[in-house]
């Protein structure tokens, strides 16, 4: 059994083989982009067919990436594949070439190939070589022939005719037939070039001498090893039935639509018998080699000889069908006659085109230039003629168009600019329309999504964006979200948030403000304060995900709003020193008598810097009042002999937030008969410890008021340090000799100190000399420090203290030289005010009190 199967594949083998060689190269690619190969049936899968790569011209090492492959219909068999490696065309599944063309002539394979990137279509033709896989078969192994005995020599009997699926020289080529010595073989050829065998009767036969003859009927092909079959003839004599049945022809031809029901009477054929009784009864049956699909489709009526359609007719199967009907008579050693009727099939359209989607390129760039291949589509339509002719067109208000490429093969491309934002996917209905009558639609609709390319910028929902933030705010808190729309999908909408870079007030913006790159959230870094910063903006950007990436900046104003957080503060008056401010009234004032004004500042704005004025405390409330809105403090009403000399006030000033703030200031009013011409200073009233000043500044001023005080002190201590120094340069010359300076021991120290001092005297006018001063030291008799006045020092409130100049024949006496523990007593002198705002009668008697004379002059 192994050993058959062997043999039979080696059989195939050569003969594939065989025809390979024959076939020769394949035929070059005509104008219309179409090649043409054959290969042999029942070829293994593997099987060479063609080098497609090298016939197409194509780059081998860029099949795999250009999807290069074979385009075929759904549910179609694939006998053929590419391989992507090498582009050869291969078997990919054994080819019977009976199976794949049912009716004969040239069986062709279509391919259409597409490879992308760009896009290329091409057509490839395949023709499936028969080769002798078939011997021929007789449809019974034994048939029997009764030929009656009274048969002229001459007579033709036809016989059952062998069946061949092969096609050409492969199929039924001749009959022989064993010898004998009664019959011959005649083989006839039909219009369709298939062959049938007659039995000549060559010798008259004798039923009495031999009733039955035996001959083997053997049928063979052409092909290379040449087929054959056979079968057994059974010839029987029978006694002389004279006449047989005569069709009127030998062959007929009927046309017959299609679609024509089952029970439609094809023909009536008419034989007749010139005997009669049984002998002249005809009866009509298909012939013993009428093709099973035959008798599918077909039946006679055995008695009337009508040939009436049973089963469903189908042009696209096969348009020709051939009957083969014999009539025999009824009487015995009856001869059966046969006559051939060929069925012409009308091609009625019936058969709706058939539109085949292959998609290529979708999703499609929305940034596809006009002209790009979406889709290949291929429409078929199984009808012939014009019932097989479609057009194909797409719907309208579509970007699309289709374009021919081949008979029945389209291109869909675009033809403009696509907006994904607009349209982000189309539906294309493609109507396949044939050309029959009427006329057969199919329509299919292809879905083609738009790919989304950033095209789009970020949008932010607002021109601007104003922000209020109160001020005192707790930082890291939420201020605002902004907020931007991408009309573009997936990463090319998907945003960040982020701050420009900025200063705001010298410092970078980045230390104010931050905000969430995700959601566009904005949080404040730090407490902002109204009072330094009132406003100010920033620019937010928000960028796409996309490649290349696009942004937008939007502004956003940031308002701080003002919170009553600064109490009011007292620029005047000011205290000194801790010292209550003050102020002095004539007693003569008269109701309206503005005494002074007290004004403040706030720093906050609005109506938290609305400052309003009222009188807290008071010594006499019916005295004095405080407008509200100016601060000025004026008297009620004339002061009476009861009223106190000092009045005490405290005004407080107060703002108009909510809650409300308020600073106090108090004030001492002396109240005066007449008014000095420059006001006193009461730095004996104390403020009490509990009222210092805590704002900045009351500091400021206190900082100020101390360094002014240190710079004098400092310039008064380098003035005294220039004069002493000047002084001892003196001391050698005659500005105060010993001449001139005398001491006087007589004269008792007085109790007075420098009040007995006669310093009345007042030196003449344009003089020099220094004005010399004696003063009691308390020590040894004898000893005394005279102080010498310069002309200057009558204008000044200090003076410059210094020992007499002692003889010199008393330096060598150590008794008569001054102890360094002896130090100049003078009793402390109390600052007399200012004569400028004195009276003179109160100046001059204290001036008669001294006497003043030049040293020397006593």
């Amino acid at each position: 059994m192994g050993t058959g199967v062997g043999s039979r594949r080696g059989q195939l083998f050569l003969r594939s083989l065989l025809f390979l060689l024959l076939a020769g190269p394949p035929a070059r690619r005509p104008a219309g982009g179409q090649l043409r190969y054959a290969v042999p049936e029942e070829l293994e899968h593997g099987a060479f067919v063609a080098n497609l790569g090298e016939d197409l011209g194509l780059d081998v090492s860029t099949l795999s990436a250009r999807r290069f492959r074979i385009v075929s219909r759904a549910g179609a068999r694939q006998h053929l594949e590419v391989n992507l490696e090498n582009g050869i065309l291969f078997v990919n599944e054994r080819i019977d070439r009976e199976e794949v063309c049912e009716a004969g002539g040239t069986c062709l394979l279509h391919l259409q190939l597409l490879v992308e990137s760009p896009l290329e279509l091409y057509r490839v033709e395949v023709e499936v070589l028969d080769i002798n896989d078939h011997a021929p078969t007789f449809p019974w192994q034994e048939y029997v022939l009764e030929v009656a005995e009274s048969a002229v020599l001459g007579a033709r009997f036809p016989l059952e005719s062998a069946q061949d699926p092969d096609v050409g020289t492969n199929s039924v080529h001749t009959y022989r037939l064993s010898p004998n010595g009664f019959f011959s073989l005649e083989v006839q050829t039909r219009s369709d070039a298939s062959k049938f065998a007659e039995l000549v009767l060559e010798r008259a036969l004798d039923r009495e001498q031999q009733r039955v003859h035996r001959v083997l009927l053997t049928a063979l092909d052409g092909g290379v090893p040449e087929r054959s079959g056979t079968a057994h003839i059974l010839v029987t004599v029978l006694d002389a039935n004279d006449n047989v049945p005569v069709f009127d022809q030998a062959s007929y031809g009927v046309s017959l639509p299609e679609d024509a029901p089952p029970g439609t009477l094809v023909i009536q054929l008419n034989a007749t018998d010139l005997d009669e009784g049984p002998n002249g009864e005809i009866e009509y049956s298909f012939s013993g080699h009428a093709p099973p699909r035959v008798r599918e489709l077909f039946h006679i009526e055995p008695r009337s000889g009508q040939v009436l359609l049973k089963g469903r007719l189908d042009y696209e199967r096969a348009s020709l069908h051939e009957l083969y009907v014999q009539a025999k008579d009824r009487g015995p050693s009856a001869v059966a006659v046969h006559c051939r009727v060929l069925v012409h099939l009308l091609d009625v359209n019936d058969n709706a085109p058939e539109v085949t989607l292959t998609s290529v390129s979708t999703p499609v760039l929305e940034d596809a230039p006009p002209g790009t291949v979406i889709a290949v589509i291929s429409v078929l339509d199984r009808d012939s003629g014009d019932n097989g002719r479609v057009s194909c067109e797409v719907g309208p208000n579509v970007p699309f168009e289709l374009r021919s490429s081949f008979r029945n093969y389209y291109t869909l491309v675009t033809t403009q600019a696509l907006d994904r934002e607009v349209v982000p996917e189309y539906n294309v209905s493609i109507t396949a329309r044939d050309m029959g009558s009427p006329a057969l639609l199919t329509r299919s609709t292809l879905t083609v999504p738009v790919s989304d390319v950033n095209d789009n910028a970020p949008r932010f929902l607002q021109p601007s964006y104003s922000v209020y933030v109160m001020e005192n705010n707790a930082p890291g808190a939420s201020i605002c979200s902004v907020s931007a729309l991408d009309p573009d999908c997936q990463q090319n909408a998907y945003l960040s948030y982020s701050i420009a870079d900025g200063h705001i007030h010298g410092m970078p913006v980045g230390t104010y403000v931050s905000i969430n790159s995700d959601s566009g959230h904005m949080y404040a870094l730090r407490s902002l304060d109204y009072e330094q910063i009132r406003s100010f903006q920033i620019q937010v950007q928000a960028q796409d995900a996309g490649f290349p990436p696009l942004s937008a900046n939007v502004t956003v104003h940031i308002f701080v709003l003002d919170q009553n957080d600064n109490a009011p503060v007292i620029v005047s008056p000011l205290p000194h020193n801790g010292s209550v401010a003050t102020e002095l009234v004539p007693r003569s004032a008269r109701p309206g008598y503005l005494v002074g004004t007290v004004s403040a500042v706030d720093a906050d704005a609005g109506l938290n810097s609305r400052l309003s004025y009222q009188l807290l405390q008071a010594t006499d409330f019916t005295l004095f009042s405080v407008a509200p809105d100016t601060g000025e403090l004026r008297t009620l009403r004339s002061f009476l002999e009861q009223d106190a000399t000092r009045q005490r006030l405290v005004v407080q000033v107060r703002d108009g937030g909510q809650p409300a703030l308020s600073a106090t200031v108090s004030l001492l009013l002396s109240v005066v008969e007449t008014m000095p011409q420059t006001l006193s200073d009461f730095s004996e009233f104390s403020l009490p410890p509990e009222l210092p000043s805590s704002s900045p500044l009351t500091l400021y001023l206190l900082v100020s008021l101390g360094s002014i005080s240190f710079t004098f002190l400092l310039a008064i201590l380098i003035l005294t340090a220039i004069r002493c120094r000047g002084e001892r340069r003196s001391r050698q010359g005659d500005s105060c000799s010993p001449p001139r300076c005398h001491c006087c021991p007589g004269s008792r120290p007085s109790s007075d100190g420098l009040k007995t001092s006669n310093l009345t005297a007042q030196p003449p006018a344009g003089t020099a000399a220094a004005t010399c001063l004696d003063v009691p030291a308390g020590g040894p008799p004898g000893y005394c420090y005279k102080v010498c006045l310069g002309p200057e020092s009558a204008q000044s409130d200090f003076m410059f203290l210094k020992p007499c100049s002692p003889p010199r024949n008393n330096e060598k006496d150590p008794g008569k030289r001054s102890r360094p523990d002896q130090h100049l007593q003078v009793s402390k002198e109390v600052k007399q005010p200012n004569t400028d705002w004195m009276p003179p009668s109160m100046q001059r008697p204290t001036l008669k009190r001294y006497q003043i004379h030049p040293c020397g002059n006593r």
